[in-house]
């Protein structure tokens, strides 16, 4: 994973309610383990449509997707945040997610934002960019008002730092050493 840097990015507007995670990549692409391609079936049924925001040559190149309220709702699946990513999206901002797909997308380098409905419409009727910090926690619309999200602390630590949960782990590897050898495995006593 690439270290998670500060960026300013206009954003590709898709205000549409309870996206699920079958219309954000649908199903029947869900048999590769491979991360490779997936930008090619993000929305997939929906780009279709020419008029469709991501067909648009505006939104090529852009950071940042604005979603509607409940964004990533339905099934589990991982596929959902790496398709977004690998079309080249760094963060979702919404007023709200589903559990796992925030979940999944912290854990693919993709930062889930929560904004109150005020600051979602300021968005949605702005030009311009967004300024993301994830160090300090906040978004910066067109106008410049600054908001505050949140991430927990060791999603934004493993952001930060480029690192996976397995990466972070295995940063610790001395310390874990040197636990274990100050806490001997007990003796089996029935053998």
């Amino acid at each position: 994973m690439k270290p998670f840097t500060n960026f300013e990015s206009r954003m590709v507007k898709l205000p549409i309610n309870n996206v699920d995670t079958d219309q954000i990549i649908p199903a029947r692409f869900l048999k590769t383990t491979s991360k490779q391609g997936l930008d090619q079936q993000l929305f997939f049924d929906w780009r279709r449509d020419p008029g469709f925001v991501l067909n648009r040559p505006e939104s090529q190149g852009l950071q940042v997707l604005l979603a509607g309220d409940n964004f990533g709702c339905g099934s589990s699946r991982e596929h959902a945040p790496w398709a977004l990513t690998q079309w080249g999206f760094r963060a979702v901002i919404s007023t709200s997610f589903a559990d796992i797909f925030k979940q999944n997308s912290l854990k693919n380098s993709l930062l889930p934002i929560v904004v109150p409905p005020d600051v979602h419409a300021e968005l949605f009727a702005a030009e311009g960019a967004v300024k993301i910090d994830l160090p300090n926690q906040t978004l910066t619309t067109p106008s410049g008002r600054a908001v505050r999200f949140e991430v927990d602390q060791f999603s934004k630590h493993c952001l930060v730092e480029g690192v996976d949960e397995l990466g972070y782990i295995l940063a610790q590897e001395a310390l874990i050493a040197v636990f274990e050898q100050s806490h001997p495995a007990p003796i089996d006593t029935l053998a």
